[in-house]
């Protein structure tokens, strides 16, 4: 499907999109549109993948035991925000449910480049290369969701899939659809609600502050230059943090809208880059 038909296909169903679930600053995202990136390449460049391989678990000598991983004992839980086919099912993802604060959309389509490069591709296909570096350091790594050809699940079951698993920490995958001209990441942290995720609000600043220094140094991102202070931003009005017992952040990994990031998140070397910090932050944190 063209991007043009997807907005069309978008009008006719009703459907009301905004970039990870809402207006931000007033300013709510322009319709999404389904899409795959261009580039034909989703491994890594070699350079990478070798510094990959490098954080893993060594193979052990012959006669030697496997050395522990730093994160042994350690468990994450991995969000890749939207689903491809959320747009195709307007009636479900549309479903209004609680987020403490207000009732809110189940899930939305997300948001996607000006050649139509979805956000839930992208957020796939980071929290992808994401799992398998955190796995490689011994972590125990589960996903909200298992592929890109789904819908959903609700806002409220990926804060459950988190708690469930009592998580060390949680970390929601997204890329902004902001104006144009903005650039940058940010990383959102939860507000004290008189809810379940006040216990750990403090522990989710720790967090995202740890996977912002990270990103900003390995993958050479800027701040967000229309949102948060030194790419912090707290919110109350995001399900999947309201209804964390456990730390827990958003990424936006940057807007989809400007065409510089957009340029950056078509390349799989820069999301292996973006995958890699995301994962050296969470390690800081969860030492």
């Amino acid at each position: 499907m063209t991007s043009k038909a997807f907005v069309a296909a978008l009008a006719l169903s009703g459907l009301s999109v905004a970039a990870c679930g809402g207006a931000v600053n007033g300013t709510t995202a322009d319709p999404a549109r389904h899409g795959e990136p261009a580039s034909p390449a989703a491994s890594p460049a070699a350079s990478q993948a070798t510094r990959v391989a490098a954080t893993a678990t060594p193979a052990p000598s012959a006669g030697r035991s496997v050395p522990a991983g730093p994160l042994r004992g350690k468990v994450v839980v991995i969000d890749p925000g939207h689903n491809g086919l959320n747009y195709r099912y307007p009636s479900k993802i549309n479903k209004l449910v609680d987020v403490l604060t207000q009732r809110k959309a189940c899930d939305t389509t997300g948001t996607a480049t000006d050649s139509g490069y979805s956000e839930a591709a992208f957020t796939w296909d980071v929290s992808q290369r994401l799992a398998k570096i955190l796995k490689a350091r011994g972590a125990t790594v589960k996903l909200t969701r298992t592929d890109n050809s789904g819908v959903g699940p609700c806002i409220t079951q990926r804060a459950a899939i988190g708690n469930k698993a009592k998580a060390d920490a949680a970390i929601s995958i997204h890329a902004d659809g902001a104006p144009a001209a903005g650039h940058g990441f940010h990383v959102i942290m939860p507000k004290k609600i008189g809810g379940p995720v006040d216990p750990v609000v403090g522990q989710s600043r720790e967090l995202g502050i740890d996977v912002r220094d990270s990103v900003k140094s390995v993958a050479g991102l800027p701040y967000s230059t229309y949102i948060g202070n030194k790419a912090l931003d707290f919110r109350d009005d995001l399900g999947g943090l309201n209804l964390s017992t456990v730390p827990k952040v958003f990424i936006e990994s940057g807007n989809m809208r400007n065409p510089g990031d957009a340029a950056k998140f078509r390349s799989p070397a820069f999301r292996q880059k973006l995958a890699l910090g995301i994962a050296d932050g969470m390690q800081t944190y969860l030492k």
